[in-house]
C-alpha cells in the first residue's frame, strides 16, 4: 500500500456510494440487533407465557436460558453463512440472514402460550419448543449477519479509514438495543400493566409483530446494494476459495490467528459489552429492584450520550491503532467494574446498600445439601433445604454468608436475631412443596424487610444524574472495545476467507463469552451469596484478553488487506 493511498484515505471526504454502503449495511444490522435484543427486555413476559407450568423464579431462569440459546448457536451461523459469503458473495448472504431473523422474530409474536396450547390441544410443551426453535434461528441468522456487514463495509473503505468506516457498523448493536428498549417502554406505558404482561395475547407481543415492517424496509434497502468490489474481482479472476472453512480453520497458520483473535480481542470485548449494557439493566431491575421505567430511562439517556464513542474510537484507531484502544477498554473494565456496580447500588437503591452493610444474613447448612443453583439443560427443580434457602435470599437481593453444619442438618436462615428453618422438599408432592415454599419465602421476606431490606428501590431516593454518569462510563468502555474491533478482525485475514475467518472468533466471543454472561453471573451470585460476585466473570475474561492481546495480537491499522490475496 502506497503512502499516497494512505494519505488520500485520511483526507478525502466520503463519497456518495460509500455513504450508501455504510447506511444500508448499518441500518439492516440495526434491525437485526433490534430483533435479537427485544427478547431480553421481555424475558419476564416470555417466561410467564411459555413456561407457566413452573414457578416465577424458574420461569425467569428458563427465559434466560432460552435467550442464551440464541447466543450458543451464533458460531454455527458464522460457519454456515461465513462459508456462503466467501463462496457466493457478501450481499446475497446477508439478505438471507436478515430475512431469517425478521421472520423468526415476527413469529415469536404469533406463537401461542403454554396455557393456550395446553387447554386447546393438550400439548403445552409445544409452545416453549417453538420458542426455542425460533430463538435458535435468530442466533444462526445473527451469526451470519455481522461478519457480512463488517466485511462488506471494510472492503469498500479507502486505506487508512477502515476503523472509521466500520465503526458505523459497531454502533448498530447499541442502536438496536436502544430501539428495542424504547419500543418496549412506549408499548408498556401505553396500556395497563396487566394488559402488557398478559401471557396469552399481551401487549409485549406488539414489538415482535412490528418487526415485519422493519424486515420489509431492510430487505428493500439492501436490494439496492451491489456486491463488494473485492469479491467481484476475485470472482472474475477465478481466485475464490473453493473450501473457505477448511482454508480458514484447517490450516494452522490461519486457525492460530482465529484463536488469538478470540482470546486476545473478542472475548474481552464481549464481556465488557454485555456487562456494561445488557447486564447493567438486569442488575438494576432484578437485583436492585429499580422499577423498569426508571432503569430504562437512565439506560436510554446513557446510550444516547455514549453512542458517538463508537465512531470516535473507530476514527482514533485509524491514527493510533486498534490494539491500544481495545486493550485499554478491557483493562479499565477489569479494574473498575466492582467499584462502578457498587456505586450503581449506592445511587439506585441506597436503602439496600445500607441493609447489606448493617444487617448480615447467614445460612447454616450441611455443605452436601448445597448444590450449584444452575441447570443448563432446564427442567430441574431444586428441593434441598439449603438450595431453597439460598434461592429465597437471592430472590430478595440479600447477601448472605454460608456456615457449615453437621451432616443431615436442615438449613437455617438467620436475619438479625430471627432464625427460620428451611425444609427438605424431596419427599413432598408438588402442592405440598409449593405451599411450604410459599410460607417459607413469606417468613424470610417479612424478616429481611424488618431488617431494612427494601422490597423495591424508592424512586424518590434514586440519584438519577449520578446513576446516569455511572451508566455512561460503562457505555464508553463499550465503545472503546467495540468501535475498532471490526477493522481489527477484517485486517487479520485475507479476502478469500475473510467472511468465514473473522465471523467465527467474533461470534464465539460474543455468543458464548458474552451471551452466557447473565446466567453465569446469576450462578456465581447464588453460589457465593454476594450480589457482586458475578462481576468476577467479566473481570477475569477482560484481564485474559488484555494479557493475550498485549503479547500476541499485532497492530493492523496500516496493513494492506489485499496483500495476501
Amino acid at each position: 500500500m502506497s503512502m499516497a493511498a494512505h494519505a488520500d484515505g485520511h483526507s478525502r471526504p466520503m463519497t456518495g456510494e460509500e455513504k450508501r454502503v455504510i447506511f444500508a449495511s448499518s441500518l439492516g444490522t440495526v434491525f437485526e440487533w433490534y430483533d435479537f435484543y427485544l427478547y431480553g427486555w421481555t424475558a419476564a413476559q416470555i417466561g410467564a407465557a411459555f413456561y407457566s407450568a413452573f414457578d416465577a423464579n424458574t420461569q425467569f431462569i428458563f427465559a434466560l436460558l432460552t435467550f442464551s440459546a440464541g447466543f450458543l448457536v451464533r458460531p454455527f451461523g458464522a460457519l454456515v453463512f461465513g462459508r456462503l459469503g466467501d463462496l457466493v458473495g457478501r450481499k446475497y448472504t446477508f439478505l438471507v440472514t436478515i430475512t431469517i431473523m425478521g421472520l423468526s422474530t415476527f413469529l415469536v409474536g404469533l406463537t401461542p402460550s403454554y396455557k393456550t396450547l395446553q387447554d386447546s390441544i393438550g400439548m403445552g410443551w409445544l409452545a416453549p419448543a417453538i420458542l426455542i426453535g425460533l430463538r435458535l434461528l435468530q442466533g444462526l441468522a445473527l451469526g451470519g449477519e455481522y461478519g457480512g456487514a463488517a466485511t462488506y463495509v471494510a472492503e469498500h473503505a479507502p486505506p487508512g479509514r477502515r476503523g472509521f468506516y466500520t465503526s458505523w457498523i459497531q454502533t448498530t448493536a447499541t442502536i438496536g438495543l436502544f430501539m428495542s428498549l424504547l419500543v418496549v417502554a412506549i408499548v408498556r406505558n401505553s396500556m395497563a400493566p396487566a394488559d402488557f404482561a398478559s401471557a396469552t395475547w399481551g401487549g409485549w407481543r406488539i414489538p415482535y409483530l412490528l418487526s415485519i415492517i422493519l424486515l420489509g424496509i431492510s430487505i428493500w434497502i439492501r436490494l439496492q446494494l451491489s456486491e463488494s468490489p473485492a469479491f467481484q474481482k476475485m470472482k472474475s479472476e477465478g481466485t475464490l476459495s473453493k473450501a473457505p472453512l477448511s482454508e480458514a480453520f484447517g490450516k494452522w497458520s490461519n486457525a492460530k490467528i482465529a484463536i488469538l483473535a478470540l482470546l486476545g480481542l473478542t472475548a474481552g470485548q464481549a464481556v465488557i459489552w454485555y456487562g456494561g449494557q445488557f447486564y447493567a439493566r438486569i442488575f438494576m431491575v432484578n437485583t436492585l429492584k429499580v422499577d423498569a421505567n426508571s432503569a430504562d430511562t437512565a439506560l436510554i439517556i446513557a446510550l444516547l450520550i455514549a453512542t458517538g464513542g463508537f465512531v470516535f474510537f473507530g476514527w482514533l484507531s485509524d491514527r493510533i491503532g486498534r490494539k491500544p484502544i481495545i486493550l485499554a477498554g478491557c483493562l479499565l473494565g477489569a479494574v473498575s467494574y466492582q467499584y462502578v456496580f457498587h456505586q450503581i447500588t449506592h445511587y439506585a437503591n441506597p436503602a439496600l446498600e445500607a441493609a447489606l452493610n448493617s444487617a448480615p444474613v447467614t445460612v447454616t447448612a450441611d455443605p452436601t445439601d448445597c448444590n450449584v443453583l444452575f441447570d443448563p439443560v432446564g427442567g430441574k427443580v431444586f428441593k434441598s433445604s439449603c438450595d431453597i434457602a439460598r434461592q429465597t435470599l437471592i430472590g430478595a437481593s440479600v447477601n448472605y454468608s454460608l456456615i457449615d453444619a453437621p451432616k443431615g442438618t436442615v438449613a437455617k436462615v438467620k436475619v438479625g436475631a430471627k432464625e427460620f428453618d428451611s425444609f427438605n422438599g424431596e419427599a413432598l408432592d408438588a402442592k405440598a412443596f409449593a405451599d411450604q415454599r410459599a410460607a417459607f419465602i413469606k417468613s424470610v421476606t417479612d424478616s429481611v424487610k424488618e431488617a431494612g431490606y427494601p422490597a423495591a428501590a424508592d424512586p424518590a431516593k434514586i440519584n438519577m444524574p449520578m446513576l446516569i454518569v455511572m451508566l455512561v462510563y460503562l457505555a464508553i468502555l463499550v465503545t472503546m472495545v467495540y468501535g475498532p474491533v471490526a477493522a481489527a478482525l477484517v485486517e487479520l485475514f485475507p479476502t478469500r476467507i475473510r467472511y468465514s475467518a473473522m465471523s467465527l472468533p467474533y461470534h464465539i466471543g460474543n455468543g458464548w463469552f458474552g451471551g452466557l454472561l447473565p446466567p453465569i453471573v446469576v450462578t456465581l451470585v447464588a453460589a457465593t451469596g454476594d450480589i457482586y460476585a458475578g462481576l468476577w466473570y467479566p473481570i477475569g475474561v477482560a484481564l485474559m484478553t488484555f494479557v493475550v492481546g498485549l503479547i500476541f495480537i499485532p497492530e493492523t491499522k496500516d496493513r494492506d488487506i489485499y496483500s495476501n490475496d
